[in-house]
């Protein structure tokens, strides 16, 4: 690696350009999850800086999560979550692209007239009018969710007629179908993957992780996209702005 240019540390601190340096690497895998880094003495040769200026790099990485510290072995790499602000309705793509993140889908399978009576319930319509979606969304390349769609079926073929590996449902929805998007009911809870959802996200069977149960709603309240969201809980994490109702001044 090449030293940090000596000529551009009046500009910001030495130890922030070192630590935008080392998260780079972090997140384009050249160091890699739970790879050791090199050690504090490495660090000084490597990139021509004090012992001060690394510490307080590994520091400020530490308390963002990208690090962890073993006393008496050194530091790790942790494996850096994305993260989801859930403050309005966006789909998954949608919100990382927007924060830099590469991210595609896979349609894995597609059932029409699945027989699934609380997606019936939940869209008001009959069983035998129902698709099933199912995808598997990739961050960065690696599987992070399979998503579990219901979807009217005439919408369903609809949608299976466009690009799904790099476009939202919410985006056709709105914009090739002409149905404008309100609101969404959400749930979130913590569940333990099964066998078929262990192999699909790379992880060990009995994992935590988490289940988002999502209704969305036309513009006009009329239910039309259910989902079932399975997320790896160790590398996404949700983000929720509350207000206190009735603040006063």
């Amino acid at each position: 690696m090449k030293p940090i240019p000596s000529n551009v540390t009046t500009i910001r601190p030495l130890y922030i350009q070192l630590k935008e340096r080392i998260r780079s690497d972090i997140l384009d895998g050249t160091y890699t999850t739970h790879a050791q880094m090199p050690s504090e003495s490495e660090m000084v040769q490597m990139f021509n800086v004090s012992r001060t200026t690394v510490r307080q790099a590994l520091r400020d990485l530490q308390t963002e999560g990208l690090i962890f510290k073993i006393p008496g072995k050194g530091s790790f790499v942790t494996r850096p979550k994305a993260v989801q602000e859930l403050v309005s309705l966006q789909g998954f793509g949608e919100a990382m692209i927007a924060k830099g993140y590469e991210t595609f889908s896979t349609v894995i399978a597609t059932k029409d007239g699945i027989h699934n009576k609380v997606a019936a319930q939940k869209l008001k319509i009959d069983m035998a009018s129902i698709m099933e979606i199912r995808r598997v969304r990739y961050l960065n390349r690696e599987p992070i969710s399979l998503d579990v769609t219901y979807v009217p079926s005439s919408i369903g073929k609809a949608l299976l007629m466009e690009d799904l590996s790099s476009t939202d449902i919410f985006f056709l929805l709105e914009n090739k179908l002409g149905t404008p998007l309100g609101k969404a009911d959400l749930a979130i809870e913590s569940v333990l993957s099964d066998e078929a959802v262990s192999r699909l996200l790379k992880v060990e069977e009995g994992s935590p992780i988490l289940k988002l149960e999502r209704l969305t709603y036309t513009e006009n309240d009329r239910p039309i996209d259910y989902e079932h969201l399975y997320c790896r809980g160790d590398a996404l994490k949700y983000m929720i702005t509350l207000e206190r109702r009735g603040r006063r001044g």
